[in-house]
């Protein structure tokens, strides 16, 4: 089967592979693009799990002012060598990064940062929510965990849809980096103000 060129250069902005891995993925996968898409991005999570253990010292503070000086955000973007920390694929992704805070405005980079309290909280609304709503007891934790999903979604960075492309977590857009730099990455923290809110 034939592959074209330009199939090969939109999985390869999409996802941050090389040629030849998207030139494969797609031979692979028989020219369908969203099953060569998947194959890149369980591969960039394989590659992401293998750089778990190592340690992410280096990096960069990432300063993004937004709405003509309303709205400012200031991040902290890790991985494990100065020369990552250089490159521009890493300051872009850290500069995209800075610009999904500002527009939708997540609380925690992580689920295991949500406090426990909250977690509860939300989760006994939602199950008296749904109980309100008169559905039967057998479906209630069921809709409660769908409704819980919802809440990381809006609240929790890693996953959030990225803001430049929906079909995208934010997880999976610092995989891809992780994938195509060969490096740990790790958003640590993030610090959004905006003029006039507490």
């Amino acid at each position: 089967m034939k592959i074209s060129t330009q199939s090969i250069k939109e999985l390869r902005e999409e996802t941050g592979a090389g040629i030849l891995d998207a030139k494969k993925a797609l031979e692979t996968s028989d020219g369908d693009y969203d099953k060569a898409l998947m194959h890149l991005r369980e591969k960039g999570l394989l590659q992401v799990a293998k750089h778990e253990e190592r340690e992410a010292k280096e990096g960069l503070v990432e300063v993004y002012g937004h709405h003509d000086g309303r709205v400012g955000v200031m991040l902290e973007l890790n991985c494990e060598t100065d020369f990552v920390a250089r490159n521009q694929r890493f300051q872009e992704l850290a500069h995209d990064l800075a610009l999904h805070i500002a527009a939708m405005q997540p609380s925690y980079v992580s689920r295991e940062e949500v406090p426990q309290t909250i977690i509860a909280e939300k989760e006994a609304a939602f199950r008296e929510q749904t109980l309100q709503e008169g559905k039967p007891e057998s479906i209630v934790e069921r809709i409660t965990a769908g409704r819980m999903e919802k809440f990381y979604a809006e609240t929790v960075i890693l996953d959030q849809p990225f803001v430049k492309d929906d079909k995208l977590k934010v997880q999976t857009l610092i995989a891809s980096a992780v994938s195509a730099l060969g490096e740990k990455i790790v958003l640590r923290r993030f610090v959004r103000y905006e003029l006039g809110a507490d």
